[in-house]
């Protein structure tokens, strides 16, 4: 009974973080007009899967990092009820987020998830030296990273597309604008209802495009290629760095093949993706900074380099962290990041580690209790 529970609370922080992360990497589509929702979720999703199956092959670090192994003794590892802790603690942590529409990290929920089960269990055993230097060190310096490197590298692609000749056009969204309708009623007793129709052109639609060419192509269509390549590779590198550090939990379970437990978990990520992605999709797509498919593919560009190097590494980078670092050093390069929701996801940030330390804490206690 405790293992299938340790299976369900794996399989809904899987959902929670599908719901929560599974958008990020398309974002940037969304958010710069490229394409529709329902198209960009789809896309995310297939990527996604694939950098999860993939990561059967790829990720076996990432696996042995959050199954807890180095952080608490090796007898802790194996109690089922310490990994249902993690898992309930971090689940529960991502998918309040979720319903708020904050898109905080799965990464720190599961680090501060182990923070708090394992503290519980081993008090002062617990290797606070391994969390400060494996775990906590390349979740802070991550989205520094990311923000540094996509302002940089913004402004080096546009001083090479204004050197090619490429410039940008702006469209503005022009729409008809019905005024109230008045009724009026005349001497001869008939009735007379007059309508006014302008034309209104909102500067909040607008959208930007390339006009020019690059090797002869259409500097347009060669962009909008690239970001959406660019925006699979961060959803195939998300795959790859969280799909493994939810399997860490089940690794107690050994009745489920490691290969296995990869497709389910990522199928159920998948799916918590195309049903409660939204909310969080629109917070990174519009709320963080206007961009176009230029800035945006910077952004994609940098947070799938540094997140797939990251999984190779074996270092539990989270892709939320930079992914919204890149977003927002394209919103600093061009002046128009919204510091006040920044502000607002760094409170989130700030509050996931606690909050799921202190609820998997409190899981552990009760379990043990029960047992």
């Amino acid at each position: 009974m405790i293992l299938i529970l340790l299976f369900i609370s794996a399989c809904f922080l899987a959902y929670s973080n599908g719901a929560n992360d599974n958008f990020k990497g398309v974002a940037t589509l969304f958010g710069s007009g490229t394409t529709n929702y329902k198209k960009a979720i789809n896309w995310a999703t297939v990527t996604t899967f694939t950098g999860s199956v993939t990561a059967i092959f790829l990720a076996n670090e990432l696996v042995k990092n959050f199954s807890g192994k180095g952080l608490v003794p090796n007898d802790l590892i194996t109690m089922p009820i310490f990994a249902i802790s993690i898992a309930a603690g971090a689940a529960l942590t991502v998918f309040i987020a979720t319903k708020i529409g904050m898109p905080i990290s799965t990464t720190h929920s599961l680090v501060g998830a182990l923070f708090g089960a394992g503290v519980m269990a081993v008090g002062s055993q617990f290797n606070f030296d391994k969390l400060g230097s494996t775990f906590l060190m390349t979740l802070i310096v991550s989205p520094l990273m990311a923000a540094v490197l996509s302002f940089v590298i913004y402004l080096i692609f546009r001083f090479f597309r204004k050197q090619l000749g490429v410039t940008k056009k702006t469209s503005l969204n022009i729409h008809e604008k019905q005024t109230p309708s008045i009724a009026a009623f005349n001497m001869d007793k008939t009735a007379t209802l007059k309508t006014k129709k302008t034309i209104e052109a909102t500067i909040e639609n607008k959208t930007e495009t390339y006009e020019g060419h690059i090797f002869g192509l259409s500097s347009q269509k060669v962009l909008d290629s690239l970001h959406y390549l660019s925006a699979g590779v961060v959803s195939f590198a998300r795959g790859l760095n969280d799909t493994p550090k939810i399997v860490g939990l089940l690794l107690i379970i050994n009745a489920i093949d490691i290969k296995w437990s990869m497709i389910i978990i990522a199928i159920i990520m998948a799916s918590g993706g195309l049903i409660n992605a939204k909310k969080v999709g629109v917070t990174m797509s519009k709320k963080i900074t206007p961009m176009n498919s230029g800035q945006g593919f910077t952004a994609n560009l940098i947070t799938g380099l540094l997140v797939t190097t990251a999984s190779i590494h074996g270092l539990p980078v989270s892709t939320t962290h930079v992914s919204v670092g890149s977003i927002f050093g394209i919103g600093t390069a061009t002046k128009k990041a919204n510091y006040k929701m920044i502000g607002k996801i760094l409170l989130s940030w700030l509050l996931t580690l606690p909050l799921a330390a202190m609820v998997s804490a409190i899981i552990f206690k009760l379990l043990e209790n029960l047992s």
